[in-house]
């Protein structure tokens, strides 16, 4: 539909297309967000650097991991260690929250309008900001959710009480400020076999709810997010709506860049808008009616919120 040599980028100035993302913000009849990593990097919940190597660093040292989401899928000897990386990482990226407001400025932005939010991030901060949980749709999973690797049924199972347990059992509790790690004392890098996760039906070995592969389960709550998410879009068929994408990259564009692109250029009251620190770009064929910005989300949204208070 659009052609190769469509991509175009804004020249407006920052301060022009605030105030237009503003405009649109107020005078639109709906609002879709489209979110992705970026809008957690913003909020702070990086998987490099000084984050990564606070919390990791015993397996950093150990089997030279280069980032917080490659660990994941490091072969360890066995699955206590396997469990006691995977607890960590559940633990810091579900269980305690971002370090900057950013999610609760974007919440301000939107709780007076009818929006949905449909996003590939599997951290849970929209609703720890206290969105509306029936206006979600986590399409790739949850960290928060186990599932059977087979799998053998199509269920999911929350797993917060097990993480709570592993964490304890490496030497350190969960709060929601973060791992209160101790000073001079080594963790542990293995958890209790016990502690271990098996399915409760087939006994298999249970695995992330994270789309990585075709066993990824889309349980009853799956599907109906998905079932409100169309719904939404059908009842806002041809009206003025915002399309406002966040921190959406190159990796799965199917899910948020095009089909916004792709409904914005379909309904000629839609604007799209595009947030983020890179890829701020659309084809030309919505140009006109296209609001992109490349910067900070979080700096960018707190803009839109001090305007709000004028």
């Amino acid at each position: 539909m659009f052609s190769r040599t469509a991509i175009m980028k804004s020249t407006s100035a920052c301060s022009d297309k605030i105030s237009r993302l503003k405009q649109e913000l107020d005078t639109a009849e709906a609002v879709v967000i489209g979110a992705g990593s970026g809008l957690s990097a913003s909020a702070g919940f990086t998987y490099t650097g000084e984050r990564f190597q606070k919390y990791f660093g015993d397996f950093i040292a150990k089997y030279d991991l280069c980032d917080m989401y490659a660990g994941g899928f490091y072969p360890f000897a066995d699955p206590e260690e396997y469990w006691a990386y995977w607890s960590r990482y559940i633990a810091v990226n579900r269980y305690t929250d971002a370090p900057k407001p950013v999610y609760h400025d974007l919440l301000k932005l939107v709780q007076d309008k009818d929006y949905f939010v449909l996003t590939t991030n599997v951290d849970h901060c929209f609703q720890k900001a206290g969105f509306d949980k029936h206006r979600l749709f986590y399409t790739q999973g949850d960290y928060g959710l186990w599932q059977c690797s087979i799998p053998c049924h199509p269920k999911t199972y929350d797993n917060e009480a097990a993480i709570r347990k592993m964490a304890e059992a490496q030497g350190f509790p969960i709060t929601v400020q973060g791992l209160e790690l101790p000073n001079g004392i080594s963790l542990s890098m293995t958890v209790p076999t016990e502690l271990v996760p098996h399915c409760p039906v087939c006994g298999a070995p249970m695995s992330m709810n994270l789309r990585v592969d075709d066993t990824f389960v889309e349980d009853e709550g799956w599907h109906r997010a998905a079932g409100r998410y169309k719904d939404f879009l059908r009842r806002h068929t041809g009206t003025h709506i915002l399309y406002l994408e966040l921190g959406v990259g190159g990796n799965t564009p199917g899910i948020i860049k095009y089909p916004f692109w792709r409904m914005t250029y379909q309904n000629p009251k839609a604007v799209y808008a595009c947030v983020n620190l890179s890829e701020t770009y659309c084809p030309k064929e919505i140009q006109k009616r296209a609001i992109c910005m490349e910067g900070d989300i979080g700096a960018e949204l707190k803009k839109l919120c001090q305007i709000e208070k004028r």
